[in-house]
């Protein structure tokens, strides 16, 4: 078992606590976990992730809207995965790749609504992600090659949003549960309904099961509601006054991405929004874009230490060097030459984001169109976060958490039918 480093900065009785911590894992390889407690007060700029085996020096490692995705005024680009031979895979050239402002969270315009990243898009906006098959454990040469291919899988094409969901958005859905007579998700609810004849994804755990969707019996009590639920809210999402990005009222963070939310509140969110959570496997399959197997989402490229391909290891603002609170976290898109292979932003660095899959520590081989979906103790996110070093960076990284927990480096970006 490989331990992650500390660097300078946490107290020492941190670390008692961080070895109780589930595990992480990039592929199938699996560290002890030494960030993400709740209650931790200190920022995780003193964890260095760093493995062996999967790993290399620099840190390169193994590994909508309506349901048919139509809005009226949605503006649309052509992003096309090709496989090796050049022939685009999953889906017909023409078809249109990005969806604009389909969810209600982006409905009622405003900051970190109507207008994210340099563009000045909808904060809802959804692209394309045509289908294709890829490896999910790999290690990513200097010169972006990939040796090591493990963990096959296939997923169906599909929308994932180009942005991570921000602090307005959020309050859409805040403001919809306490003061719009809003309720939970209906019971089987956030299904991916367009595949295997309505049973959505393949449960990869347990032959022949499906994802079973929105669990209203065990999760509605996750979701507070009603006018009294606001002050519920208001300190659930404040899980440490330094980095939370909520504040009770508009304020000048509406386009950083939400933190603090707990696995329920993102599923329930991205059910609200028309969407659902991505799977692990869908995840991943757009950060490595797809067969390429990409280093990091936006190729081979070192991301620097200027904030221009992720935000990550406290150096956002450019070079900062240390955390000190949500002032080092960035609007959504902000690293604009870390953009995905279909335009996805923050795929790296900034926060996790929860996916829909319990935790298993190895992969169910192969998967075509499947999640783990039997129970274990924790969920898994993906993606890395604004005060982690450069390893977590790369698609295959994998860390979980007990999905009631919440804690201010964890975010979430929604998923939607093709």
């Amino acid at each position: 078992m490989l331990f992650r480093t500390l660097r300078p900065g946490l107290r020492p009785w941190t670390i008692a606590h961080l070895l109780a911590r589930p595990s992480l894992a990039v592929g199938a390889i699996t560290t002890t976990a030494c960030v993400g407690i709740l209650g931790i007060q200190e920022p995780m700029q003193g964890v260095d992730a760093s493995t062996s085996g999967a790993s290399t020096t620099d840190g390169s490692t193994a590994g909508v809207s309506a349901t048919d995705g139509s809005t009226t005024d949605a503006s649309t680009t052509d992003v096309v995965q090709s496989s090796i031979d050049g022939t685009p895979i999953g889906q017909d050239s023409d078809m249109d790749s990005a969806t604009a402002g389909p969810g209600p969270s982006c409905q009622a315009g405003g900051a970190g609504v109507a207008s994210c990243g340099s563009a000045g898009d909808s904060c809802c906006t959804s692209l394309e992600v045509p289908g294709g098959s890829y490896v999910r454990t790999y290690t990513s040469a200097v010169d972006g090659g990939a040796t090591g291919l493990a963990d096959p899988a296939t997923v169906s094409g599909f929308r994932l949003d180009k942005y991570d969901v921000t602090v307005g958005r959020f309050r859409q859905y805040v403001n919809y549960l306490t003061v719009g007579g809003g309720s939970p998700p209906a019971n089987g609810a956030g299904k991916h309904a367009y595949l295997n004849g309505g049973q959505g994804l393949a449960n990869s755990a347990s032959t022949g099961d499906f994802e079973t969707g929105w669990d209203a019996t065990d999760w509605d009590s996750n979701i507070p509601t009603g006018a009294s639920a606001a002050s519920t809210w208001n300190t659930n999402l404040a899980c440490n006054t330094s980095f939370a990005t909520w504040t009770p009222t508009v304020a000048g963070n509406e386009s950083e991405p939400i933190n603090c939310v707990t696995w329920f509140e993102a599923y329930a969110f991205c059910i609200w929004d028309s969407g659902f959570l991505p799977s692990e496997a869908e995840w991943e399959f757009a950060a490595a874009g797809g067969s390429a197997q990409l280093k990091y989402p936006w190729g081979a490229t070192p991301p620097g230490t200027d904030s221009t391909y992720a935000i990550y290891d406290c150096d956002y603002p450019a070079d900062a060097g240390s955390c000190t609170g949500f002032v080092n976290i960035a609007p959504v898109g902000t690293p604009e030459l870390g953009a995905g292979t279909w335009g996805q932003l923050d795929l790296a660095g900034n926060v996790f984001q929860w996916t829909l899959d319990w935790y298993a520590a190895t992969y169910a081989d192969p998967s075509t169109d499947g999640a783990y979906l039997v129970a274990t103790t924790t969920r898994t996110l993906r993606g890395g976060n604004f005060s982690e070093g450069m390893s977590v960076l790369v698609p295959g990284y994998r860390y979980d958490f007990d999905p009631s927990d919440r804690y201010y480096g964890h975010g979430a970006r929604c998923a939607r039918a093709p």
